[in-house]
């Protein structure tokens, strides 16, 4: 595969791969990157395209924001072209308005998938779907510029695009909630004060701080990477004694395969 090859360039979505890193590039800057079904579709095509060489997944935005969030055009009687406004789906049956956002969830969900570590890079505003689909990856890198709010709530709704789980597990019940409920703006600093961001770094900074950690996740041997994450992913759903029982497996695992015994 030629270097920084292009798999995907449609719907403000743009997915390149050089070898095993993956850039996934949110290409509408004009409009702060903000969010309709047919980028999540697209985001969901991306997550499908990733060749098996791939390692991590670099997620970015144009411009001056990462993403501003949903477009609230969404929100208008006549919705976007060729879409169901949102008013038209509230309207329909609990069945169908479930599966429309299990679809829009979708571009939301594969980031966290075993095989590959994802990063968030994340400059500007990330609100509301933005700040979801930075909660979507593994890890954030932030500029000191960045600010992230949930403004679900200030407009009647919920965080639904998977945000929630990721949230408290990073922070905690309390300030989740206190973040959910008053919409407010978590700046970079206290972001990486409370784990929501792994590092800050100037905004001129931003490319070559997550080079930077794309290099360090690329030089442990790739099954023990994807065995370690599976096991950190699953310990909050497990109690003490079950996560041991799983760390001893996973290291018979990379025993056997280190013997040359794996299957």
């Amino acid at each position: 595969m030629t270097a920084s090859e292009t798999l995907l360039d449609q719907d403000g979505v743009r997915l390149t791969v050089d070898d095993t890193v993956a850039t996934v590039t949110l290409t509408n800057p004009t409009k702060r990157n903000a969010q309709s079904p047919a980028l999540w579709r697209a985001l969901t095509e991306a997550g499908r395209q990733l060749p098996g060489t791939v390692r991590v997944v670099v997620l970015q935005g144009e411009g001056k924001s990462f993403s501003a969030g949903l477009d609230r055009q969404a929100f208008t009687p006549e919705g976007f072209d060729g879409e169901p406004s949102f008013l038209d789906l509230a309207r329909g049956s609990d069945e169908a308005l479930d599966a429309e956002i299990a679809t829009y969830q979708e571009a939301f969900t594969w980031w966290r998938r075993t095989d590959i570590v994802s990063i968030a890079a994340v400059q500007g505003h990330a609100i509301g779907a933005g700040f979801q689909l930075a909660l979507a990856c593994d890890l954030r890198v932030c500029a000191d510029d960045a600010q992230f709010a949930m403004r679900e709530t200030s407009l009647g709704l919920v965080p639904d695009l998977t945000g929630t789980q990721p949230l408290v597990s990073l922070v905690g019940y309390a300030r989740a909630l206190e973040i959910c409920a008053t919409g407010r703006f978590v700046h970079a600093a206290e972001a990486e004060r409370i784990g929501l961001a792994n590092v800050v770094v100037p905004l001129a900074e931003l490319p070559a701080a997550t080079a930077d950690l794309t290099a360090a996740l690329l030089a442990a041997p790739r099954d023990a990477v994807v065995e370690t994450k599976a096991l950190l992913r699953g310990a909050l759903d497990r109690t003490y004694e079950e996560q041991r029982v799983a760390e001893r497996a996973a290291q018979a695992r990379r025993l056997r395969d280190l013997a040359g015994l794996g299957e």
